[in-house]
């Protein structure tokens, strides 16, 4: 099978895990922000994430060097925030709406990235060569760090810790679940970055680099600023 076909059956495999993890925590009984099944929600959710998906990622294939289209599983992130708070700024919409995406997005990138891999040089996504003997050849002869796995088993990790919390009723995780995996996926994409092959912006530094900081930053600041409840109303958690 081609790269770019398994590429695209681990994006349709990543959708319907996401899919899937909503379902599941539906069914553990938890409830979420209604304002996040609003269809206006959903719309600019779409739409940011998709505009920030492609404009990250041409940005980076361009100050790399190369020609072209691409998207980034970052941008789409850091679009999608945009977009969501400033419709919720214009609706006048107060409370956090993210709790229910934090496992959803946690497992759709783990399951993503494992399609990067096997998309080969063409993805882009690939990092830099090592002598290591996990460095993997992806064509040309040259052995890289195959980088989207370590991304992908990093948000798989995160995914396991946070279904264990829910299932042991972590207050403080459900309630805050989407900013822990913005702050845990902003810091190891950081990391990860070190190991890509993108060129620069500010001294060492990549696009990617500095929107993982700022995804970071926001992350830190929600958490920060969030309430101290230790514990859900006991209808979220019947």
């Amino acid at each position: 099978m081609s790269g770019a076909f398994l590429h695209t059956f681990f994006d349709i495999l990543a959708w319907l895990a996401a899919a899937a993890a909503l379902y599941w925590l539906s069914r553990r009984g938890l409830q979420f922000a209604s304002q996040s099944f609003a269809l206006p929600y959903v719309a600019a959710l779409v739409f940011g994430a998709g505009l920030g998906a492609y404009l990250f990622g041409s940005a980076n294939l361009w100050l790399s060097g190369q020609s072209g289209i691409a998207r980034s599983v970052e941008g789409a992130l850091a679009g999608g925030i945009v977009a969501i708070e400033l419709y919720k700024w214009s609706a006048g919409v107060t409370v956090r709406t993210g709790a229910r995406f934090a496992l959803p997005l946690a497992l759709g990138i783990a399951i993503g990235r494992i399609g990067c891999y096997f998309a080969g040089l063409d993805d882009f996504t690939y990092g830099t060569p090592t002598a290591l003997p996990f460095g993997h050849d992806f064509g040309d002869g040259v052995r890289r760090h195959p980088v989207q796995l370590y991304e992908s088993a990093a948000m798989a990790l995160f995914a396991l810790v946070y279904v264990l919390a829910v299932l042991n009723r972590n207050a403080f995780t459900i309630t805050n679940g989407f900013y822990l995996v913005l702050a845990y996926y902003g810091a190891q994409r950081f990391l990860w970055e070190f190991l890509k092959p993108y060129g620069t912006l500010v001294g060492p530094l990549t696009l990617f680099h500095l929107l993982s900081l700022a995804v970071l930053l926001y992350a830190v600041v929600m958490l920060a600023t969030a309430s101290k409840t230790r514990r859900l109303q006991k209808e979220s958690l019947a």
